[in-house]
């Protein structure tokens, strides 16, 4: 038998007909292969968007700052990093904390909707940083959890928490810790919040005779600013200050003076 010339006259044809299975591998994502470089190149774009746009949603979103309401802890143009995670686990937001909330309700009136497509282009500037945030989302620090009893303020001029006077080393230099004497009481699952430059921040006090008393809600916190990313001479970590270490929790017992960052 010659088995050489049938060997032969079998592979005549250079290409062989490709079978059912490497024709369905190739043709199943046609929009992987096909398009050629750029093709390749948009695509890898867009999933790299998404997952920045998923990470902002769920995880870190960076804030940019747009007023002077928190310096000198944060300046104005300061983008923060925004820890989405950080009440998510059954923590809350205790006294010192930066926060970033959505003041719809208690700080802000609820404003027109927008233009879906203005909102979704400002949406997504803003969920990298890149635009201001919007009008309704606001960075304080708490001075007050639900609970507390906050006044203004002792013969030193210090606001004092359930009756501990506090020492405030992160206001702004020459600011009096406040200029408006309030006593309040903050109701469970709510927050006093102030900017660190009093002076110039419109904050909870700018609101006790407005709907919801100038009180947040904790579940429209956003997240804890934990980190400051940029400009590069201004990247560090944002830490809880001891200010508060000192203060008893409503039933006398002192709180915690635990760090984060």
């Amino acid at each position: 038998m010659d088995t050489d010339a049938q060997i032969s006259e079998r592979d005549r044809s250079p290409d062989p007909e490709p079978g059912p299975e490497q024709r369905s591998r190739s043709s199943r994502f046609p929009w992987l292969t096909g398009g050629g470089p750029w093709r390749r190149t948009g695509l890898l774009a867009a999933a790299c968007v998404t997952c920045v746009l998923l990470l902002s949603a769920f995880v870190v979103q960076p804030f940019l700052i747009p007023s002077t309401s928190m310096e000198n802890t944060l300046k104005v143009g300061d983008r923060v990093l925004v820890n989405k995670l950080a009440y998510r686990f059954g923590d809350t937001p205790r006294r010192g904390d930066v926060v970033v909330f959505d003041g719809t309700g208690s700080f802000a009136e609820e404003y027109p909707p927008e233009n879906p497509v203005t909102s979704l282009l400002r949406s997504a500037a803003s969920a990298v940083g890149l635009a201001e945030p919007a009008e309704a989302d606001y960075v304080k620090r708490v001075v007050g959890v639900g609970g507390d009893r906050v006044t203004c303020c002792d013969k030193r001029g210090r606001i004092k928490v359930n009756g501990q006077a506090v020492d405030e080393d992160y206001l702004y230099p020459g600011d009096a810790p406040s200029r408006v004497p309030f006593d309040v009481v903050v109701p469970e699952g709510k927050l006093w919040v102030m900017g660190d430059h009093r002076s110039a921040s419109r904050d909870s006090r700018d609101r006790l005779g407005a709907p919801g008393g100038g009180f947040v809600p904790v579940e429209k916190v956003i997240g804890r600013a934990d980190w400051i990313g940029w400009p590069l001479n201004r990247v560090r970590s944002l830490h809880r200050p001891d200010a508060f270490a000192q203060v008893p929790e409503p039933g006398g017992t002192p709180a915690s003076g635990r760090r984060h960052g």
